[in-house]
């Protein structure tokens, strides 16, 4: 019978098809040095319950583990903590990196007194092609269907709390706000896939911490989406907007080029990429 894991704890894993199954998996996949993740679309034996294949992925996320991922929800919490385009642009060249659509939503705005930079900045995000969401918007209900969708960003953000408020019924835990820290405690302690709004979605701890150093700076300069048109611009057929003359990116800061993304495109391309 073919199912979709949806949870594992230990070495059980949940596996929905006609009805939810807690299965074991073979012993194989260890010889063989495969895991089986959150996502993963697997062949079962339901009088053994026993998982004994794994069908091909169309792409996965180390950490968190989760496969097939069609989207993944960046929440960004605009005050308490403070916006971090930091890790924002850092978020968006991961996951695309990984062919998966980012999807962008603040939160927090009742926190936020002077919303004039915010909205000059959430404009740019949604001119530059993202689809770009606040916590409120009830079309935010819309992008679920059928999709496997990922939440990340900062601890503290809103993450469960924002799921909370798209399903009430089920009733995350969330995490207190330590105001010397500037961040929240880790309320997730596994990765699960929640039924939400006929689609599932997981809350996952981890993945703001990951790095870039896997990518080699080519990738993420491609994945400045903005920087793809200007580019033709350049001097140089393969400039990387740092410190080359006559750069047509850098002639961009500030007019077309919002300057913080500029400056996280150098940071991420110099050795502190993490």
């Amino acid at each position: 019978m073919e199912g979709k894991i949806i949870k594992i704890v230990s070495n059980k894993f949940t596996v929905l098809a006609d009805k939810v199954y807690e299965c074991r998996a073979r012993g194989k996949f260890r010889n063989l040095k495969i895991t089986p993740v959150v996502g993963d679309n697997v062949i079962f034996d339901k009088d053994k319950l026993l998982i004994v294949d794994i069908l091909k992925r169309k792409n996965a996320l180390l950490r968190p583990l989760v496969a097939n991922v069609d989207q993944v929800l960046i929440v960004a919490s605009v005050k308490h903590p403070d916006l971090d385009l930091y890790l924002l642009d850092k978020l968006l060249c991961l996951v695309e990196y990984n062919n998966i659509k980012p999807i962008i939503c603040f939160t927090k705005l009742d926190l936020l007194e002077d919303k004039e930079q915010y909205y000059k900045i959430k404009d740019y995000y949604k001119k530059i092609g993202y689809d770009v969401y606040e916590n409120t918007d009830e079309e935010l209900k819309e992008i679920f269907k059928d999709k496997i969708t990922v939440f990340a960003g900062q601890s503290g953000a809103g993450k469960s709390s924002l799921l909370n408020r798209l399903d009430n019924s089920l009733d995350l835990k969330t995490g207190e706000i330590s105001m010397a820290l500037g961040r929240g405690k880790h309320t997730t302690r596994h990765v699960e896939l929640l039924n939400l709004l006929s689609g599932w979605c997981a809350d996952t701890p981890g993945f703001s911490s990951l790095s870039l150093e896997e990518m080699d700076i080519s990738h993420i300069k491609d994945n400045m989406v903005e920087f793809h048109d200007l580019a033709n611009l350049c001097a140089y057929r393969d400039c990387m907007h740092d410190k080359e003359d006559e750069c047509e990116i850098k002639k961009q800061i500030g007019i077309s080029i919002l300057p913080s993304r500029y400056e996280n495109y150098i940071k991420f391309i110099r050795k502190d990429r993490i």
